[in-house]
């Protein structure tokens, strides 16, 4: 009896015995899968910041910005042919006029528009002399306008091309962003003429890059408001 009790207590022993090494080793595996997942994990997140990092890269990279840009149309000066006392004008700014529309009248000559357009400044000082050159109402053509942007000569001028995919925002208008193309490259600088300078330093270029877009589609920008530009080479 005391045999079979002692055999019992041995083969007790025995089974704690192998659930604890049993134990031990789930232990020793999860910690393995543990330190796995980990290392796994960090990679995929090193992979993840690597290629976020090379996408950002890429789109700086493929891209010149322009902070300096506005929007602009050219202007129409309308004024008398002979000069006189301007007796009365009919529009006012923000008149969107038809071609041939009177605008002014300076003595008895009729001011007339040429083109339909976009009146922004009409001067409205009745009775004052007017010179033949000087204007009474200024206009411009919406279908016009374009994003001119003033870049420097050494800030990727030589990358940039006509065709060119380009992208444009306004502070006023949230930095909401609106496409367009680059329509024209300025074939001379700002500065054109010859400066000369005792210092060693040569002086740093402005051109002008104009981007065209549909008007139609952006009916909310305005003549004049300040713009930043981005124009993509690839």
């Amino acid at each position: 009896m005391a045999e079979h009790i002692t055999q019992q207590q041995e083969t007790s022993s025995e089974m704690l015995r192998e659930e604890k090494k049993i134990i031990k080793e789930e232990r020793n595996i999860l910690r393995r899968i543990n330190r796995d997942t980990i290392i796994i994990a960090g990679a995929v997140v090193l992979l993840i910041a690597l290629g976020v990092g090379y996408v950002v890269w890429q789109n700086i990279s493929s891209r010149v910005s322009i902070d300096k840009a506005e929007l602009r149309a050219p202007q129409i000066e309308l004024s008398s042919r002979n000069g006189g006392v301007l007796r009365e004008v009919m529009v006012n700014e923000g008149d969107m006029v038809l071609a041939h529309t009177p605008v002014a009248r300076v003595e008895s000559e009729l001011i007339k528009t040429e083109k339909d357009g976009l009146v922004i400044t009409a001067n409205k000082a009745i009775g004052q002399s007017f010179a033949p050159v000087r204007a009474v109402v200024t206009m411009i053509e919406p279908k016009e306008l374009r994003v001119i942007g003033r870049i420097e000569e050494d800030k990727g001028l030589d990358k940039i091309m006509v065709g060119q995919r380009a992208v444009f925002t306004f502070d006023a208008l949230d930095s909401r962003e609106f496409i367009g193309t680059v329509d024209e490259i300025s074939p001379a600088s700002l500065e054109a003429g010859l400066a000369f300078s005792i210092s060693d330093k040569r002086p740093t270029k402005e051109f002008l890059v104009k981007v065209r877009f549909d008007v139609s589609r952006y009916p909310e920008l305005k003549n004049g408001m300040s713009a930043r530009l981005w124009i993509y080479i690839k």
